[in-house]
């Protein structure tokens, strides 16, 4: 669907809809990628990569609950010098934005990896900061508003790209976080990742996951993803991405009236398949047209000045 009203500018990014493939717990191949963007996304965020290879958790590293997905599958990756083939691979067949999702152990390594990751063609860097279940990088460092702010500035420094941050909800108070990423020159807020969770097998009596904690995504945490979005929204004035339990077009204006520019899309695609963008997309463009706005951008913060 190819709609004016639906056409979304993200921190320098141009977006055929409000709609991303969030970061999540597949593996993406170009092939994949350029399917989900064919159904409707906007742009597309690639799996988490670092400077070395990793291998992640063993299983099980995904249990399924009734209120969505706990995963922890420990951030397995090829590294970055192998990652930037299937970046170079996208890149030659997507139509739309591909942001890179990067982590590090330091504020360093977080430089290193996005310097190569926008060098192979990444448009838009997204900062993980956030990952529940990986000791000494993820959540750790989003956490510190210190720790964050210098991650941010070393990156800005070294790219020439949007830089997205994307928050942990399992803080105590997101908006501060938020702000510290933005006074350190982010571009946009991805909100939010994984909440901690763990789930126990009765019969065994033990974890289920092998890390035994991991991060819920799904359905279970859209009212608190939708209420970090409207926090961060009155504490600062760059774009918003709100991540977390979108199904339905339904859902995704609920995040955009609470201050989202755009909504990344994860879960529901691992159970549904790419096809829910097209849907969602659907539905957002039918809304837009019986309210009578003339551009999604109408709504976002609506629900502030309501």
């Amino acid at each position: 669907m190819n709609s004016e009203r639906l056409k979304v500018e993200l921190a320098g990014l141009s977006l055929v809809s409000p709609t991303m493939l969030a970061s999540g717990i597949l593996g993406y191949s170009a092939e994949t990628l350029k399917n989900v963007a064919e159904n409707g996304a906007g742009a597309v965020v690639t799996k988490s990569v670092g400077l070395k290879p990793r291998s992640g958790y063993a299983n099980p590293t995904v249990v399924h609950v009734a209120c969505g997905l706990i995963n922890a599958v420990g951030l397995p990756n090829p590294g970055i010098d192998e990652f930037t083939r299937d970046i170079k691979e996208a890149k030659a067949v997507l139509k739309v934005p591909l942001v890179a999702s990067v982590y590090g152990f330091s504020a360093e390594e977080y430089m290193v990896v996005a310097e190569k990751a926008v060098e192979a063609g990444a448009d838009a860097i997204e900062l993980n900061v956030s990952c529940p279940h990986v000791k000494e990088t993820g959540a750790e460092i989003g956490q510190n508003p210190n720790v964050l702010a210098e991650v941010v500035r070393k990156v800005k420094g070294a790219v020439d790209k949007p830089v997205f941050v994307k928050l942990s909800p399992n803080v105590a108070d997101i908006s501060e976080i938020a702000e510290a990423a933005v006074k350190a020159g982010a571009d946009a807020i991805t909100a939010i990742n994984t909440v901690k969770a763990m789930a126990i097998d009765i019969e065994t009596t033990r974890p289920i996951l092998s890390n035994k904690r991991g991060g819920l995504s799904g359905p279970a945490i859209k009212p608190i993803a939708v209420r970090c979005v409207y926090d961060i929204y009155e504490r600062v004035r760059v774009p918003i991405i709100g991540c977390g339990g979108v199904t339905s077009w339904q859902d995704a204006v609920e995040f955009m009236l609470a201050g989202a520019s755009a909504v990344q899309i994860g879960t529901a695609v691992a159970l549904k398949g790419p096809s829910i963008f097209r849907s969602v997309v659907r539905g957002i463009d039918a809304y837009l047209r019986k309210k009578g706005f003339r551009s999604v951008k109408e709504i976002v913060g609506l629900a502030h000045r309501s």
